[in-house]
């Protein structure tokens, strides 16, 4: 530049022609043409396009195989490598794999999409779901969780899942919209199968039956982006990314999912007090903006579940995303309704709730409630043994010595017994029976209705009142043979 600086003032103020002021600093006078044209240096500039005599009757099958990639998956298309290969085997090319390398790079970095920088108005979400190893209970797996992203503000929700299905869906937008005590007016999606059944020929979407009763009781419009373009929601798509990094990196370790779900809410909450590059303000103070926009939560929150009808099966069970659930024996072969929510799974008949059990995600599951079989097994009191609802049913030791008490001092009936003293589970909770049982052994006064009578007095608050010189056999009622003088008196009677 020291060069360029004396070249032009010598020139413009001093006067010399361009031959003298070479002469004088010993430049060409191409270079002092050079330098009077430009008041720096342009660098180089190249004046013929570049020729490429090895490669330029191959760039066009290049440009092909690197158009058809464009719609094949992101880990199977060409590399530079693999595009010299195939044309030194397939095409009879000779060159250097240096000169492909260059094109190829040139050729990709051009074809890069570029993207709008958006503007987001207050009161609108994305949502999206995303993947994460997680140890929940000291056993390591996948978590699925959700994330809502309000992109004005930057505030986000997120929240963990042992699968991404339905009422993963639904419940995750219920916590969100709870979370921020308000509802957005639009959510920006994808197409999650979950979420849309079908793209219609014209581009709308045809939901699912759960997923519109949703949008209806929150009346939220639903937006969609285009199908395998993440960028259309970019918001929550880096929100994901963030959520992993920052929330889930070490692998978290948790008793249950409820503790792991309570740690990312608190870490929501603590990153409202971030200030994000290109913000003057903490995303808590510019959350207040999404929620004045926002509309207030309904009276009652939305029953995030899935609805499936079923048939309860010859052993009293009903089928529910691969696995059995059982109900009371009364309702066999009948048809019922399903409702899986997030950590349960509630079956009725009609309007009445029949069974209720914690939801298993294994596959080929058998999920048994033992108080559903007890009345057929008291009718079949030879299964009682083998009843595949009792194994593994953990009672009380005092249970056990009732069992064996009733069974050596009455056979098969000891055991039919047994079996009606479990079925008082049907009325009375375990504790109070347990109490009951106890005292029974305790007072040696071993049978059905003894216990019962035992715990009716516990229930009532009232002193029992037991004849210990008669158990643990009830009186035997002594009964007479009618005489005729009898049935004469009362003829004689009834005339009077």
């Amino acid at each position: 530049m020291d060069l360029y600086l004396k070249v032009r003032h010598a020139h413009f103020q001093d006067g010399l022609s361009g031959r003298q002021i070479a002469r004088d600093f010993g430049i060409s006078r191409d270079s002092v043409a050079k330098m009077l044209a430009y008041s720096e240096p342009p660098g180089y500039r190249r004046t013929a396009p570049i020729r490429r005599p090895k490669l330029d009757a191959f760039t066009s099958q290049m440009d092909q195989w690197l158009a058809e990639d464009r719609s094949r998956p992101r880990k199977q298309r060409h590399t530079a490598k693999r595009i010299f290969e195939r044309l030194r085997d397939e095409c009879g090319f000779d060159g250097s794999y240096t000169i492909v390398k260059d094109y190829v790079r040139d050729r990709k970095r051009t074809g890069k999409e570029m993207f709008v920088p958006l503007s987001h108005p207050p009161g609108h979400a994305q949502a999206d779901f995303g993947e994460a190893l997680v140890v929940i209970g000291g056993v390591e797996q996948k978590a699925h969780f959700f994330a809502l992203d309000l992109p004005h503000s930057d505030a986000c929700y997120i929240r963990a899942y042992p699968a991404a299905n339905t009422e993963a869906w639904l419940d995750g937008h219920v916590h969100a919209f709870a979370f921020f005590g308000a509802v957005p007016q639009s959510v920006l999606y994808d197409n999650d199968r979950c979420l849309v059944a079908r793209i219609l020929p014209d581009g709308s979407r045809q939901r699912t039956q759960r997923f519109s009763a949703m949008l209806s009781h929150y009346v939220i419009r639903d937006r969609y982006g285009r199908p395998g373009k993440g960028n259309d929601k970019g918001a929550v798509e880096g929100l994901v990314g963030y959520g992993r990094r920052n929330f889930m990196v070490p692998i978290p370790s948790f008793p249950d999912w409820h503790a792991f779900n309570a740690h990312l809410e608190e870490q929501c909450r603590k990153r409202q007090g971030d200030v994000l590059r290109g913000h003057k303000v903490s995303i808590r103070e510019r959350l207040k903006a999404d929620l004045a926009a926002m509309r207030d939560l309904p009276g009652t929150p939305f029953e995030a579940c899935e609805l499936q009808s079923g048939q309860v099966t010859s052993t009293s069970v009903v089928r529910y995303r691969g696995n059995d659930y059982s109900v009371p024996v009364a309702y066999g072969h009948r048809a019922v309704w399903i409702k899986g929510f997030v950590t349960r799974v509630v079956i009725g008949c009609g309007a009445e709730v029949i069974a209720e059990h914690s939801r298993s995600y294994d596959t080929g599951d058998m999920v048994f409630d033992p108080l559903h079989y007890l009345a057929l097994i008291e009718r079949k009191i030879m299964s009682f043994d083998q009843a595949a609802p009792l194994q593994g049913w953990e009672l009380p030791e005092a249970f056990k010595t009732l069992r064996r008490l009733l069974e050596a001092r009455q056979g098969k009936a000891g055991k039919r017994e047994y079996v009606q003293v479990l079925r008082l589970l049907e009325r009375f909770e375990i504790d109070v029976l347990h109490l009951a049982v106890k005292d029974a052994l305790r007072m040696g006064a071993v049978s059905f209705d003894a216990i019962k009578h035992l715990i009716l007095c516990r229930v009532e608050q009232r002193p029992p009142r037991l004849d210990l010189d008669v158990y643990p056999f009830l009186p035997r009622t002594n009964i007479t043979t009618t005489s005729a003088a009898s049935y004469m008196s009362l003829l004689a009677g009834g005339g009077a």
